[in-house]
């Protein structure tokens, strides 16, 4: 039997909620398989979601990991394609940890490709109507992070890896950013399971950006 682990993060900073771990819970509650899915919810820590995810690794042995976290300010669903091995943290982490210029893993590759069907999980999910994406880099904070183990782990593993950005949930966003319901954000991450589970190869169509 296959397992797909599909993590999300806590609550940040002041924020009650993240809609990212809210989205991750909801797919467990109605998952009907036949796939094993492992959940889990990350510390939004450098340290404490590597360690916590290396555990889940360990753990399950997933042949697909898709990491989810919040991206406020974006209207859109966005599958990351690239995560750098830089962290640079604009803010502290919730443990006030806040490195800058240095590598997300010490030793590792300077970029990590999602592996992830990223362009076909595009296409399902927008035939379905839902507002969705690529997007080129997952940025520098806890989240590329995140991804960068990830990723590293599925190339050392023969596996499959990748990062969803989601926007803020229906009722939740600060001083009038974008949202979308949580209900279109678990259809989301739904295709993007099954995407991931049933395509071997991503589909060969434009995807990329001019600036």
């Amino acid at each position: 039997m296959r397992t797909v682990l599909l993590t999300g993060f806590e609550p940040f900073g002041s924020d009650a909620v993240n809609p990212s771990g809210d989205a991750v819970l909801s797919v467990a509650s109605r998952w009907a398989g036949p796939e094993r899915l492992v959940v889990d919810v990350l510390p939004v820590t450098f340290a404490g979601a590597a360690s916590r995810l290396a555990d889940q690794l360990a753990a399950h042995d997933p042949d697909i990991v898709i990491c989810v976290g919040l991206a406020g300010g974006r209207s859109k669903v966005s599958v990351e394609r690239v995560g750098i091995n830089l962290i640079d943290a604009r803010i502290p982490d919730n443990s006030g940890d806040q490195p800058v210029d240095v590598p997300s893993l010490p030793g590792g590759p300077a970029a990590v490709f999602a592996t992830l069907p990223v362009k076909a999980i595009v296409r399902d999910a927008a035939d379905l109507g839902i507002p969705i994406e690529s997007s080129l880099s997952a940025g520098s904070y806890v989240c590329n992070h995140v991804l960068v183990h990830a990723g590293a782990w599925a190339a050392d593993h023969g596996r499959r890896a990748g990062f969803i950005h989601v926007p803020w949930a229906e009722g939740q966003a600060p001083h009038g950013e974008p949202e979308l319901p949580l209900e279109t954000i678990v259809a989301a991450l739904e295709v993007a399971i099954r995407t991931s589970l049933d395509t071997a190869h991503d589909v060969a169509v434009p995807g990329g950006a001019i600036s």
